[in-house]
């Protein structure tokens, strides 16, 4: 993908200070090999990895990506520079989302890095750093995204077909996809060369996955119809080198809601290629990525978190995700029907003792329509939920009305409704603000000491270096020095008790390269900037049933201090 994949590294690393966890166990041979027919992108070094678990346990996603692992001489880290298998924060979220069901495709590459078949020339130790990757997160499916320049290295991609050829050999069932810049004209002659390449190792490249994203031809340039006339060419290209070629050795994936170049793919685009994708059995719908499938203000630094369009949260999985179970992907059989459901509005803000409106819109989107009954879960005691009718047929609406107590203390909740069919069942995230004159939603453990005007660190924690300053400051007399090392980021962290399924906002101001600020523990959130005069960074998140957060700020390894002032969590 083209977006920087460094974006939020930090925050991982910052996590990997609890402490090494031990290699993922490999799954039973026994395991299902057929090609995954939705599977999005996920940065697994980006700090929202929580969006992941909510898109597996709420959004019904069955498999997914996980990006990127980059060759490094010939051995294999992740994009936050952790060695595969001994990732204290990415390896137990990949054992956390297999063990909620969803099944997991390691890519490796991407825009900021190359697989280890372009980075070592030394065929055995190629073959056995992918088949470090198999054992280590016990899969059957690896992803290759080659970009850049390597796209155009014909060693390399002669080395990368030679390895999936041994690889297969010892490993049945073992699958792979090469993943490869594409215009609506179709893939650039060296990606054509990388299909020759597999041709001439004597092996099929089990998916041609194809970045329908990033043009440059235009910010008029209709996305979802780029994306066909992408497919459409890049499946005559690969005919042209192997006939037996299909669309089922065809992957689709676009990047959602702004694109680099300016353009947007939106929800009616994903509607067209999934469209398309059934009429005609495509092998594979991705999307870059799970981490931007939810709504921003938008700037530079939000592209790798976010859409930058209006959107509901998780709204492109769930557009995606009925595509699994349909004949053309090739998912494994499923209901012959299915439905989307939405709100509008997504979020409303009441006072205490008053009420909310929303419409509840369903629609079909594969199959019959089928009865669908509606449910609501989530809403603090005080908070009632109500439909009218309590079930639609699909295509229909329902009213929903969110009833507030006069005593539901003021915040924030997320009120998750769920339409459930014979089909199976969608969800939608509906969030309740409630207001009161004496204002309220913060916890029993504020952050405190957030301008360090006591001149002193308590109750912040700080790796050695960092210290209270009196110079420069943002405001007051005193601010926060940041000292990075080679081997730390410099991090401080403060731990807080926030109240528990609400939402809140961290902001601080800071300057100097690199600069991070987030929340981990119970909700898990970043953001960054590199700037030598003060800017405020803003991070929403919302608290898990404990209410338990830690903030922290830090900067990166090696690279100058950063100062930071004025922090609050509101």
């Amino acid at each position: 993908m083209r977006l920087a994949r460094l974006t939020g590294s930090a925050c991982a690393l910052a996590l990997a200070t609890a402490g090494a966890v031990g290699l993922l166990a490999p799954t039973s041979s026994s395991a299902a090999t057929s090609v995954y027919s939705v599977a999005p992108y996920v940065d697994m070094s980006n700090g929202q990895e929580g969006m992941l678990d909510t898109a597996i346990t709420g959004h019904h996603l069955k498999a997914y990506t996980a990006a990127f692992v980059l060759g490094e001489g010939c051995n294999q880290i992740w994009g936050d520079t952790l060695p595969i298998g001994a990732d204290s924060y990415t390896d137990p979220e990949i054992a956390k989302a297999k063990s909620e069901g969803a099944s997991v495709i390691i890519s490796s590459g991407g825009a900021s890095g190359e697989p280890l078949a372009w980075t070592c020339t030394t065929q055995s130790s190629i073959d056995a750093g992918y088949q470090a990757i198999i054992n280590d997160y016990g899969v059957n499916q690896l992803d290759f995204d080659v970009e850049g320049a390597a796209v155009a290295d014909t060693a390399s991609a002669a080395r990368q077909m030679q390895a999936m050829k041994d690889l297969k050999a010892s490993n049945p069932g073992l699958q792979f996809s090469m993943t490869l810049p594409v215009l609506t004209s179709g893939l650039t002659g060296d990606g054509v060369n990388i299909l020759k390449a597999a041709k001439n190792a004597g092996i099929k490249i089990d998916v041609v996955n194809i970045m329908a994203m990033d043009y440059y031809a235009g910010t008029g340039t209709e996305m979802g119809q780029g994306a066909v006339s992408a497919a459409e060419a890049t499946l005559a290209q690969m005919q042209s080198v192997d006939p037996s070629y299909s669309y089922a050795n065809l992957g689709i994936t676009p990047m959602i809601g702004k694109n680099d170049d300016g353009s947007t793919f939106t929800l009616a685009d994903a509607q067209t290629v999934e469209n398309f994708a059934a009429q005609n059995g495509v092998g594979r719908l991705a999307f870059w990525s799970v981490d931007r499938d939810q709504p921003c203000s938008g700037s530079a630094n939000s592209l790798s978190t976010c859409s930058e369009i209006s959107q509901n949260s998780l709204a492109f999985t769930d557009a995606f995700v009925p595509y699994e179970g349909s004949s053309g992907g090739g998912g494994g059989g499923g209901s012959s029907s299915d439905f989307s459901l939405s709100l509008s509005p997504g979020s409303a803000s009441v006072a205490q003792g008053g009420s909310a409106t929303a419409s509840v819109a369903t629609a079909v989107t594969a199959g019959s329509a089928e009865s669908v009954s509606l449910a609501a879960s989530g809403a603090p005691s005080g908070v009632s939920v109500s439909f009218s009718p309590g079930s639609v047929t699909s295509g229909g609406s329902s009213t929903m009305t969110a009833t507030v107590g006069s005593s539901v203390a003021a915040g924030t909740y997320p009120i998750t409704v769920t339409g459930t069919a014979a089909s199976g069942s969608h969800t939608a995230t509906y969030s309740l603000t409630v207001t009161s004159s004496g204002g309220g939603g913060g916890g029993s453990g504020a952050l405190t000491n957030g301008g360090f005007e006591s001149g002193s660190l308590s109750p912040w924690t700080c790796q050695s270096g960092s210290a209270v300053v009196s110079s420069p400051v943002h405001s007051g007399s005193h601010a926060l020095q940041v000292v990075p090392s080679s081997s730390t980021t410099g991090e401080c962290d403060q731990s807080l008790t926030l109240q528990p399924n609400h939402s809140y906002t961290l902001t601080g101001w800071v300057q100097g390269p690199y600069a991070y600020i987030g929340v981990s523990g119970g909700a898990s959130a970043s953001t960054w900037s590199n700037s030598s005069s003060w800017n405020q960074l803003t991070v929403s998140f919302t608290t898990g049933s404990s209410g338990a957060v830690t903030v922290y700020v830090h900067g990166w390894y090696g690279q100058g201090d950063v100062v930071a002032d004025d922090f609050s969590v509101a």
